[in-house]
């Protein structure tokens, strides 16, 4: 334990400020190398034995490349919650090299919080589900510009005919403007949502290879979710891509803790944004709306309640049936031996 070094990284996408802490020394900055396969590997071989490091950084956009290296390296990693990291009340100037410095600091006092890091295929899959979000997403937006278009120039479609069936891009495609620059729209909204559809099945028919490819342990996890009333393929297919080792909670309540705070946290809680130059005054709010990446911390994390008395969970609702959810998420995974 004597020769261990504690090494905290800033991670950007062009950049990795980083600050070394030794046990029972000064913590101290080592200045800034390019985020580069090369120059980390150089970098672990000027700090000492890869046995000897133990290393950190903050979950974040450029995901989890730089942890399977330091991985393949021999180096212990962990990412780390950047909403779980201590704050110091009035504590607003940050730099990368502050940064850097208090998470070897807070690393080697142990205050900062593990998230659980999927290997790639894992996060292959999670990707791929991702992308069928976005795609859903492009769809509606896709729909709603050619409805609000048609709305626009007084066409409805027939009474009884239900909108984006095959009867109603049927009537959509025999509509006719006497001006070409509405006939050149109609036909480029109308693209858009067919284009928009056909991105949909063929990104649902690859997530269903994917599902084949995965380790049967995890295809019973998803088959027995499908139990669920309400819960397809694909959103079960979600759940174990967003959650992933659900076995790693030992009851429902830890699984719910988790849902809760990063409930919270996406409605009510500032993200706070980081440069190479100075930052001070109002913090950037955070935009959770369309995050790609889950902080999923341990599950030791998550053993208190899930905001409330057990009655507020036994009353029925929306909040009973994800209780219920989750119970049988855990209890699956834990029924297949997964992890």
């Amino acid at each position: 334990m004597k020769n261990v070094r504690f090494i905290g990284l800033d991670v950007h996408a062009e950049t990795i400020a980083v600050a070394v802490a030794e046990v029972g020394g000064e913590v101290r900055s080592l200045g800034t190398i390019p985020n580069r396969a090369e120059s980390v590997r150089r970098l672990i071989g000027k700090l000492g034995k890869p046995g000897g490091l133990k290393v950190c950084y903050e979950a974040g956009p450029t995901g989890y490349v730089l942890y399977w290296q330091l991985t393949e390296l021999g180096v212990h990693c962990e990412v780390v919650a950047p909403t779980l990291v201590p704050v110091k009340a009035g504590d607003r100037v940050k730099t990368d090299r502050r940064d850097a410095e208090k998470l070897a600091r807070c690393y080697r006092a142990g205050d900062l919080t593990a998230v659980w890091v999927p290997d790639a295929s894992h996060e292959a899959l999670r990707d791929l589900v991702r992308a069928r979000l976005a795609a859903k997403r492009d769809q509606l937006r896709a729909r709603h510009r050619l409805g609000k278009f048609l709305l626009r120039q007084g066409r409805r479609a027939p009474a009884g005919t239900t909108a984006w069936t095959a009867k109603y891009l049927a009537w959509v495609k025999q509509q006719r403007f006497e001006q070409g620059a509405q006939e050149a729209t109609l036909l480029d909204y109308l693209h858009e949502v067919e284009h928009a559809a056909a991105r949909i099945v063929r990104l649902e028919q690859a997530i269903d290879v994917a599902v084949q490819s995965m380790p049967e342990k995890l295809r019973e996890v998803i088959a027995g979710l499908q139990s669920l009333r309400g819960v397809a393929k694909i959103s079960a297919v979600t759940l174990v891509a967003e959650l992933g080792q659900i076995s790693r909670f030992d009851h429902a309540r830890q699984l719910m803790g988790l849902c809760r705070d990063r409930l919270a946290r996406a409605l009510q809680r500032p993200e706070r944004a980081s440069r190479g130059d100075q930052q001070g005054g109002q913090r950037t709010p955070a935009t959770y709306r369309d995050r790609g990446g889950l902080e999923l911390p341990t599950s030791s994390q998550h053993r208190h309640d899930v905001g409330g008395p057990p009655e507020r969970l036994e009353r029925g609702g929306q909040g009973n049936r994800l209780a219920r959810t989750a119970s049988l998420a855990c209890a699956l995974s834990s029924a297949a031996g997964q992890g």
